[in-house]
């Protein structure tokens, strides 16, 4: 199976490391220096300033499966509007995934959301993320090839946790009564990505999330109490200080259902609520004060 990338971040990397039998693995970064890191590890990294179009509509050609995980902007997704007739003449493709965002539903007031739910997006970055979704469904139509959209959650795993930011200082108890969160683990969000690779679904929405959404400050006492250490002062939601993003994304709420993974794909998911996942990094030492 020989896979490409638009975006060799986070989360794609999580998917090449779940243990799949790639033959093959390639794709885009913004630096040269991580691609030359990434080919160290064998995977055929190309710096999207660097390479030509030539070169990546080449690697793309030889691909089985494509992943996107680089964003678009307010003009639309780049990597469509640069590379769109290379997946056209992809003829080996027969699996392409948009990671995307559950922002696209925009705010539900709490009320529990699966996807039948029509997308409302509110913020610019949600209707930038919906109009890529559409655009992709739209050339997989066109050409026959199985798109799939993953509306993501928030997304954690090691390094990028509540012990982490509790052992590196920054994590804080924001409370806005009333709101939750959903959260996946990046290790959960590839075993999903695999389970639909191997059934793919031309046009298939997916929400991507764990079982439970709960209150942020929730997640952090819980952590605080794995790491044996007080929690921080919970700080109320109109005293937090937060920057235009993060107002943005406080101002959505909502409870995200997960069936859709669980019925079609035959997802079970590893850490199907945030304290399974934090027992997890805890046990594999993710909690380390610098």
């Amino acid at each position: 199976m020989r896979l490409f990338v638009f975006g060799l971040g986070y989360t794609a990397m999580a998917f090449i490391r779940s243990g799949l039998p790639w033959t093959r693995v390639a794709g885009t970064v913004r630096d040269a220096g991580k691609a030359g890191r990434l080919r160290e590890e064998g995977i055929e990294a190309l710096a999207l300033e660097e390479a030509g179009d030539a070169e990546l509509a080449g690697a793309i050609g030889r691909a089985d499966a494509l992943l996107v995980c680089a964003p678009p902007s307010e003009a639309g997704d780049p990597l469509l509007v640069r590379f769109g007739e290379a997946v056209r003449r992809a003829a080996g493709l027969g699996w392409i995934g948009y990671l995307s965002t559950t922002g696209v539903y925009g705010d539900r007031d709490g009320a529990w959301t699966d996807e039948t739910t029509p997308a409302n997006p509110q913020s610019p970055a949600s209707r930038h993320r919906h109009d890529a979704e559409t655009a992709w469904v739209a050339l997989g139509r066109e050409t026959g090839q199985a798109v799939q959209v993953f509306r993501l959650t928030g997304i954690y795993g090691p390094g990028r946790n509540a012990l982490a930011n509790l052992a590196q200082g920054t994590a804080r108890r924001i409370v806005k009564p009333g709101q939750v969160f959903n959260r996946i683990h990046v290790d959960d969000i590839a075993l999903t990505l695999a389970a639909s690779l191997a059934r793919p679904r031309a046009g298939g929405v997916y929400n991507v999330t764990d079982d439970e959404p709960a209150p942020p400050q929730d997640v952090v006492t819980y952590a605080a109490a794995l790491a044996g250490i007080a929690p921080p002062p919970e700080i109320p939601f109109e005293r937090a200080h937060l920057s235009p993003a993060a107002l943005a994304f406080y101002a959505e709420n909502k409870r995200i259902a997960n069936g859709l993974i669980k019925r079609e794909l035959g997802v079970e998911l590893r850490h199907p609520t945030y304290r399974e996942g934090l027992d997890a990094l805890y046990a594999a030492g993710e909690f380390q004060v610098a």
